[in-house]
């Protein structure tokens, strides 16, 4: 049998998932300081609220809008309302996901090679829908020097004939910092100088940790063709119930609409009763969102008071989102160091390699974790360092 190169991927267990798998087959205990599930992180979700909104009578029937339902897309645009921006729904894409939105802008922007630049470290999932869409990312370096920073002249050093792109996450995952106006000038004026497109994903927006709210890409001017992303995976800590959204901007935007309409018509993957609960849970997002801002502000603080009692790490600034950095010694690689902490002490951590930290001595700490839960691990990976 003859399979694509494109999942050509090596599908075989890492040492750390079959060290975390056996730990838990023993009945050991883990601490585990990676959740990014909200659904299994404790948190109080009110089921008639939630799931109430599904069975309406008006799901029986079927539209099939590529763009999707228009009292979906007028709830989204009351979302940005409320971030201070004024959307026409038909600026608007509901997809199943934000992954299915870059792989829709992906097919949109890029012949088969072409490039797009993404920012790093970030989420590693982006190097999955590249190669299932037959697009090059090549990764432009941020760097912190009291916070993290764009470094323009090595971003345009990493621009060819064939880039198509530039995309990134604001607030960042994992580094947690937004990008800053003056930066969104700069890379609004390279996207212009090389007739570049912009993706923007903002579905930890909601969620400032150690930084005022900042402004929604939503915001105008925008000087160039413009792609804002988010879903309720985050800003209604709903993941399961599979909804986000692309919203164009800038010129060619009528254009780049009317060939996203036929991506979007080819597949019609958005589902009646998803649609039409939307509105209920954009409505209703304060209340998760409170409970989880609660969580993280609270572990953070926690990890701060036990980091204070040692001097051998040092936690980075988090400007927002759901995760924290670590600055540990670099004695090996990260995934070394992460598997010594599960097996001698049944902390499982993310090394900083999982995100694209360059060099070793990182390591990535999710604020979702139960708080009891949360300093266990901390102090755990305190232990080890003894």
């Amino acid at each position: 049998m003859h399979f694509s190169s494109r999942t050509a991927w090596n599908t075989e267990e890492s040492d750390l998932a079959r060290a975390l798998r056996q730990r838990r087959l023993a009945g050991l205990p883990v601490y585990d300081l990676t959740a990014s599930n909200p659904t299994h992180c404790g948190f109080a979700y009110d089921p008639q609220a939630l799931l109430a909104p599904l069975a309406t009578p008006q799901a029986l029937d079927y539209e099939a809008d590529p763009r999707g339902l228009p009292s979906a897309r007028q709830a989204v645009c009351g979302y940005y309302r409320d971030h201070g921006a004024a959307l026409d729904p038909q600026q608007l894409f509901l997809t199943t996901s934000t992954s299915e939105a870059y792989s829709f802008l992906f097919r949109l922007l890029a012949n088969p090679g072409d490039q797009v630049l993404i920012a790093q470290p970030s989420y590693p999932l982006f190097d999955f829908l590249a190669v299932l869409d037959d697009v090059t990312l090549v990764p432009y370096p941020l760097f912190h020097d009291h916070g993290w920073h764009l470094d323009p002249s090595s971003l345009r050093e990493r621009i060819t004939p064939r880039t198509r792109a530039i995309a990134l996450v604001h607030p960042n995952n994992p580094t947690g910092h937004f990008l800053k106006p003056s930066e969104r000038a700069e890379l609004e004026a390279i996207c212009r100088e090389h007739s570049l497109a912009l993706i923007v994903d903002e579905v930890f927006l909601d969620y400032p940790l150690e930084a005022a709210p900042q402004p929604s890409f939503a915001t105008g001017p925008h000087p160039v063709l413009t792609f804002v992303l988010s879903g309720i995976s985050k800003i209604a800590a709903l993941p399961q119930m599979k909804a986000a959204w692309i919203a164009v901007f800038g010129p060619q935007s009528h254009e780049a609409c009317d060939r996203l309409e036929v991506i979007a018509d080819t597949f019609l993957s958005m589902n009646a009763p998803v649609q039409h609960a939307l509105p209920h849970w954009l409505a209703g997002r304060a209340a998760l969102q409170q409970q989880i801002a609660a969580r993280t502000r609270a572990n953070l603080a926690a990890l701060d008071q036990l980091l204070a009692a040692q001097t051998l790490l040092t936690r980075l600034p988090s400007e927002a989102g759901w995760y924290a950095t670590l600055r540990i010694p670099a004695l090996g690689s990260g995934e070394e160091t992460a598997l010594a902490m599960l097996q001698a002490h049944g902390v499982y951590v993310h090394p900083g390699s999982f995100f694209g930290f360059r060099g070793e001595g990182w390591l990535v700490l999710s604020l979702l974790t139960p708080t009891q839960e949360f300093e266990q691990g901390i102090s755990a990976i305190l232990r080890y360092y003894r």
